[in-house]
């Protein structure tokens, strides 16, 4: 693990973003609140925040850090669904891996959500695929946070 001891504290901000391909008919059910197993956004927030805030104990060489706010964002596009997560700490490092774990966790939570939604007839996901998992932002101390 870096020695982060003889840095400073300053806030930092990360955001990541990322992206799930789903059918329409998949789109049209997380609309209408016809998923099966219940509501995708609020089930996909809550698991994003668990992750973030696990963050440390998923990668090794992440340090613990206090996390001061989680926010994500959820929005319904042509052929998917873009997740993007901000974190906000007051700290020695950076948050972008927690940001990247929040979002990578939401697009995992969707996909289990509609999963049922998503197979085809032998049980596979030819139209299903999480992608462009990226840090869009990291800002540190008085880079505009």
């Amino acid at each position: 693990m870096v020695d982060i001891s003889r840095k400073n504290d300053v806030p930092r901000i990360a955001i990541a973003e990322g992206f799930i391909r789903l059918k329409k008919e998949t789109l049209d059910a997380i609309r209408s609140n016809r998923v099966p197993k219940g509501d995708v956004f609020n089930t996909a927030n809550i698991s994003a925040i668990l992750a973030v805030k696990k963050t440390p104990d998923l990668i090794p060489m992440c340090h613990p850090i206090p996390i001061s706010s989680i926010d994500l964002d959820f929005r319904i596009e042509e052929n998917g669904v873009r997740v993007r997560c901000t974190v906000k700490s007051i700290g020695k490092t950076g948050v972008e891996m927690e940001a990247l774990t929040g979002v990578s966790i939401a697009l995992l939570t969707i996909w289990d959500m509609v999963k049922s939604l998503e197979k085809d007839e032998k049980g596979n996901y030819p139209d299903t695929a999480i992608e462009y998992i990226r840090v869009l932002k990291k800002l540190k101390g008085d880079s505009g946070v």
